[in-house]
C-alpha cells in the first residue's frame, strides 16, 4: 500500500472543502503494521482512518474477493457504516462492493456472500463466530487482508469481544499477514485494549489523535433542588424542555430502560408546547427503533428519551446536546455519551447533567471533576471465560478436524487468553468431547471425537446445524412472574430474573406497592405470599442499574475530606457540613458505621462505597452474620455507597463481622441456599454447549431451559462437584451477580480501621437512606404529597431545616 492518498481522493476531499487528518494520513502510512489501536475524539473520522488504506488499495490495485472485514458490536452500526461508505465510493466511481453480515441479513444473501464474498464485508462477532464454523471458511478468507474493529471498547468489557478476538485468532491462522486495526474514542486502560487485539505475542502499537477540545459539559441548573432520595430527575423536567427548545436535537440518557419509560411519560404530561419527543431503548419493537432513528436522521425530532443503545458512534442526526439523567455512575461511559453531541472534529461537546437525587449531586461534580482531569475508569478484565472457549472449540470442530495442540496455540495467540494453560485447555476440549465425568454415559454430550491420526472432529456430523444454531454469548433477560402460592394464585407482576435468584425462602420485598414473602421459584414463577410487616426485609430489588465505579467512588471519598465545597450547591453543601458537625464524613482507608434507633429498631449504616451489587451482597452477608451472633436482624437497604441494616439489637463490636474469611465463608454458604448459582449455570452452560436454547424445530421457552439446566446443574454438584461447569459457574457468579471483588477490595483498604460511632438520632448521611426503605410506586398526588411528608419528618429528625422550593444554584464548570 502507499502512503499518499491517490489522486481520486484529494479531489474528492477537495470537493468537499476537507483535509486528511493527521491521524488519517499516519493510519495510511502504518497500513502494514500487523495491529494497531486508534484513539480519536467522537467525530474526529477515526472510522475513515480506519478504512482509507483498504479503499486506497481496492481503488489502485483491485483485489479478488474480501479484503476486508469491519466488525461491529451493532447491527445498526454496521448498517449506518455500510451507508457512510457507499456515499464516497459512489461519489468516486470506485466499483468496490460493500455489503454487511447480521441477523438482519437475508438467508439468499448470506448464503451468496460465502460463494462470492464482496470487497468489504461489514459484520457483527456473532455472525463472524458462524462464518468461521463452516467448511468452506478458508476459501471465502482466502483473499482476506485487514481485520477493522470499532467502538472495540464496548466489545473488550464482554464475552462478546472474547468471542470475537478468539474468531480472529482462527483467521489470523487461515491469513498468517492478517492486519488488525481497532478503533474507539473511549479507552481508560489503552494498553490493556491493545493487549486484547494483538497477536501474541506480537505487541499492538497505539495512535493517539489529538483529542480536540476539551467537553462544554455542566450540571443542569434548576429552580427547584433534587429530591432527598429517588432516581427519576422529574423535578428538573421544566429545565429540560427549556434546553430542548434551544436546541436542534437533544439525547435524553438513562441508565435503565424503566427509568427512560418513566420519564418520557413525565416528560409528555409536562410537554405543553407539544415538542416533537421520541424514546429508543433495546426492549422496544425493532419497527419501533428504526421509526425513530429515521425521525431521528430525518431532523423531525427535538428530543430522544434514550439508554444506552444510543451510546456508540451512530450518527442519527444533528444532534448538539447531551442530558444525562441521573449519575452517571462511571466516567467513561459519560465521556461517550458526550460525545454523541457535535459529531465534528474539533468542535466541543455540549453535555448537561442532571442529579436524581442529592447524593448525585456529589457524584456528578465529582464525574465532572474526572471529566475536566481526563481520569477514566473501569474494572479490569480477568483472563478469558472458559464457557467462550469451549463454545469456540465446538465452532471449529464444525468446520473439519482439528490438531489439539495447533488449536491451542492458536487461542494463546489472544490476549485474553494469553495465560491459559495446556491443562485448562485440555479440561475444555474433554468436556466438549465427553460432557466431563458425570455426564460421560450419555451420548447427547459426546460431541468430538479423537481420529486415530489424533486430530479431533465432530461425532456426529449432523450436530453442526445444532451448534450453529446456538452460537452467541448474549443471554436473554428473563423476567419472572409473581405470584400468590397456591393453584390459580393472582399475579402481581415481574421481577428481574437476577433478583429472584438472591432470594431465600423467608425474605420479604415490595412489589405492586405490596409487601410479599418469598415461598419458591417454581420454573418460571416466584411463588409468594403475602406479609403484614410495615418494611419489607430487602427493601428494594436490584433491577438494571449500573454499579457507580471504584475509581469515582474513590474520588467521592476525597472530595469529602474538602474543609468546603466551592463546586457544590448551597444545599448540598450545607448538608456535609452538618454531617461532619454532627458525626464525620467518610474517609480513605478507613469505614465509617453509624448507629442510631428510629421507630424503636436500631439502624446501622455502612458506608462501604463499593458499587450497588457488592453493597447489596455485603447487606445479605452481614445480616446472616447477625443472625447468627444474636444480633437479630430485620431487614436491610443497599445503594451505590451504603448499606442500612435495620433489626432489635445494636452492634458493639464490628470487626468480627467484616473479616474476610468469614465473609467468604458465609458467601459460600449462601450461593449453595439459592438460586443464584443456578442462574449463572444456566447461563454458563447455554454458552459452553451444554444446555441448548435453539432447536431445529423450535426454540426452547425460558421454563423448558430452566427446568432442564436445574436438573443438570443439581446432578453434577451430587455426583461431581468437580465438573468443569460448576468451576466457572462459580468464577462467574463471583464476578458477576455478587461482585464479591469489590468486597474483597473494600475490606483490604480498610484493614480494621473501623470507625463505629453511636448516635441518639438519624444523622444527616443517613436520612435519605431513611427514604429508600419501604419506596413504592407513587400512584398520584396523594401519595406523593404523604411521601414529601415523611421526607420532611426525618429531615427535621435528622437536623437538616425544611428547604424553600425555589432556589437557584449554579456549579463553577
Amino acid at each position: 500500500m502507499t502512503a499518499t492518498l491517490p489522486r481520486i481522493f484529494t479531489d474528492w476531499f477537495s470537493s468537499k472543502g476537507w483535509n486528511i487528518h493527521p491521524h488519517q494520513q499516519e493510519m495510511l502510512e502504518r497500513a502494514n503494521d500487523p495491529a494497531i489501536l486508534l484513539i480519536a475524539p467522537t467525530g474526529g473520522g477515526k472510522t475513515l482512518a480506519g478504512f482509507l488504506p483498504t479503499l486506497a488499495d481496492l481503488a489502485e490495485n483491485g483485489h479478488e474477493g474480501l479484503h476486508t472485514l469491519y466488525i461491529s458490536p451493532l447491527k445498526a452500526l454496521a448498517a449506518d457504516i455500510k451507508r457512510n461508505l457507499r456515499t464516497p465510493v459512489s461519489e468516486m466511481h470506485l466499483g468496490i462492493q460493500i455489503e454487511d453480515r447480521t441477523g438482519d441479513t437475508s438467508a439468499t444473501q448470506k448464503k451468496r456472500q460465502r460463494a462470492d464474498p464482496p470487497h468489504i464485508l461489514l459484520t457483527t462477532p456473532e455472525s463472524l463466530a458462524l462464518l468461521t464454523s463452516y467448511e468452506d471458511a478458508p476459501r471465502m478468507f482466502a483473499g482476506l487482508k485487514r481485520v477493522i474493529v470499532d467502538e472495540i471498547h464496548a466489545l473488550a468489557e464482554s464475552k462478546r469481544g472474547d468471542q470475537m478476538f478468539l474468531a480472529l485468532s482462527r483467521l489470523q491462522a487461515l491469513r498468517p499477514d492478517l492486519k488488525r486495526v481497532g478503533l474507539s474514542a473511549t479507552v481508560e486502560d489503552p494498553q490493556a485494549i491493545a493487549h486484547l487485539l494483538a497477536k501474541h505475542p506480537d505487541p499492538c502499537d497505539i495512535l493517539h489523535a489529538d483529542p480536540g477540545p476539551p467537553p462544554d459539559i455542566k450540571m443542569l441548573v434548576t429552580d427547584e433542588p433534587p429530591p432527598w432520595s429517588g432516581s427519576g430527575g422529574k423535578y428538573a423536567i421544566p429545565a429540560v424542555l427549556e434546553e430542548v427548545k434551544k436546541h436542534k436535537t437533544t439525547l435524553i440518557f438513562h441508565n435503565t430502560r424503566a427509568q427512560a419509560e418513566l420519564y418520557f411519560h413525565n416528560i409528555w404530561l409536562a410537554n405543553e408546547d407539544q415538542l416533537p419527543i421520541g424514546i429508543h431503548h433495546g426492549s422496544l419493537d425493532r419497527q419501533q427503533r428504526e421509526k425513530v432513528e429515521q425521525a431521528m436522521v430525518d431532523g423531525q425530532l427535538k428530543a430522544i428519551v434514550c439508554t444506552g443503545t444510543l451510546d456508540l458512534g451512530i450518527d442519527w442526526g444533528d444532534v448538539d446536546l447531551i442530558i444525562q439523567v441521573g449519575a452517571p455512575k462511571n466516567v467513561k461511559r459519560l465521556v461517550q455519551r458526550i460525545g454523541r453531541a457535535n459529531h465534528r472534529y474539533n468542535a466541543p461537546s455540549k453535555a448537561l447533567l442532571v442529579p436524581a437525587n442529592r447524593f448525585e449531586v456529589v457524584e456528578c461534580v465529582a464525574a465532572l471533576d474526572a471529566v475536566k482531569a481526563g481520569a477514566l475508569d473501569g474494572d479490569p478484565r480477568g483472563p478469558g471465560p472458559r464457557d467462550v472457549l469451549c463454545q469456540h472449540i465446538l465452532i471449529r470442530a464444525c468446520a473439519g478436524p482439528f490438531d489439539a495442540t495447533t488449536l491451542y496455540e492458536e487461542v494463546k495467540s489472544t490476549g485474553a487468553y494469553s495465560t491459559l494453560s495446556k491443562e485448562e485447555f485440555d479440561a475444555c476440549l474433554d468436556f466438549c468431547a465427553t460432557g466431563g465425568y458425570a455426564l460421560r454415559a450419555y451420548d447427547q454430550w459426546k460431541r468430538l471425537q479423537q481420529r486415530p491420526d489424533g486430530q479431533w472432529q465432530l461425532r456426529d456430523p449432523r450436530s453442526a446445524q445444532r451448534i450453529r444454531m446456538n452460537i452467541g454469548t448474549i443471554q436473554d433477560t428473563d423476567t419472572l412472574k409473581v405470584r400468590y402460592k397456591g393453584r390459580g394464585g393472582k399475579p402481581l407482576g415481574e421481577i428481574e430474573e437476577g433478583f429472584a435468584a438472591s432470594l431465600t425462602p423467608g425474605d420479604t420485598f415490595l412489589i405492586g406497592g405490596q409487601i410479599v414473602r418469598y415461598d419458591s421459584l417454581r420454573e418460571m414463577t416466584v411463588q409468594v405470599t403475602r406479609d403484614a410487616a410495615k418494611k419489607p426485609k430487602i427493601a428494594t430489588f436490584l433491577g438494571t442499574k449500573f454499579a457507580t465505579s471504584t475509581q469515582l467512588s474513590h474520588r467521592i471519598i476525597e472530595m469529602f475530606q474538602q474543609d468546603t465545597w466551592p463546586a457544590l450547591p448551597p444545599h448540598t453543601s450545607e448538608w456535609l457540613t452538618l454531617q461532619r458537625q454532627v458525626s464525620r464524613l467518610p474517609e480513605p482507608g478507613r469505614l465509617l458505621i453509624e448507629s442510631f434507633p428510629h421507630d424503636n429498631r436500631i439502624h446501622t449504616a455502612v458506608y462501604g462505597f463499593a458499587g450497588r451489587n457488592a453493597m447489596q451482597t455485603l447487606g445479605l452477608l452481614l445480616t446472616k452474620r447477625m443472625e447468627e451472633t444474636g444480633l437479630n436482624p430485620l431487614g436491610f437497604l443497599a445503594t451505590d455507597y451504603a448499606t442500612l441494616i435495620w433489626g432489635l439489637n445494636k452492634i458493639t463490636d464490628p470487626a468480627p463481622l467484616f473479616d474476610i474469611d468469614a465473609l467468604r465463608d458465609g458467601l459460600d454458604r449462601w450461593l449453595a441456599g439459592n438460586a443464584v448459582m443456578k442462574r449463572t449455570f444456566r447461563a454458563s452452560a447455554t454458552i459452553a454447549g451444554l444446555i441448548e436454547r435453539n432447536l431445529p424445530s423450535n426454540r426452547k421457552t425460558g421454563r423448558q431451559a430452566t427446568f432442564s439446566s436445574d436438573i443438570l446443574y443439581d446432578t453434577l454438584a451430587k455426583y461431581d462437584p468437580d465438573h468443569l461447569m460448576l468451576q466457572i459457574t462459580r468464577e462467574e457468579a463471583m464476578r458477576g451477580l455478587v461482585d464479591f471483588g469489590r468486597i474483597e477490595e473494600m475490606c483490604a483498604r480498610i484493614g480494621t480501621r473501623i470507625d463505629l460511632i453511636e448516635h441518639d438520632r438519624i444523622t444527616p448521611l443517613a436520612a435519605p437512606l431513611m427514604l429508600e426503605v419501604g419506596r413504592v410506586p407513587i400512584k398520584g398526588l396523594a401519595e406523593e404529597k404523604l411521601l414529601a411528608e415523611e421526607a420532611e419528618r426525618l429531615m427535621t429528625t435528622a437536623g437538616l431545616p425544611p428547604e424553600p422550593r425555589k432556589r437557584e444554584w449554579r456549579v463553577p464548570f
